[in-house]
């Protein structure tokens, strides 16, 4: 049971900071006027509380490949 609440614990922690990077990359990204922005929804927090750092990255890769 311990290892059920340190585990759901971790993936908010997680998902929590995702989404304040998220946000203030948003912001960052707003303000040098460069078009990427992710949106701070339910598959936003998921993939950043399953991935973690490297799950933002890919939002931001997925949304960053139509201007390649």
């Amino acid at each position: 049971m311990k290892n059920k609440k340190l585990i759901l614990l971790n993936f908010l922690v997680r998902a929590v900071l995702g989404l304040v990077l998220i946000s203030c990359m948003n912001w960052f990204f707003d303000w040098r006027e460069i078009p990427v922005n992710v949106g701070i929804n339910a598959i936003s927090f998921f993939v950043s509380g399953a991935l973690g750092v490297p799950g933002v990255a890919m939002l931001y890769g997925i949304v960053a490949c139509p201007l390649l």
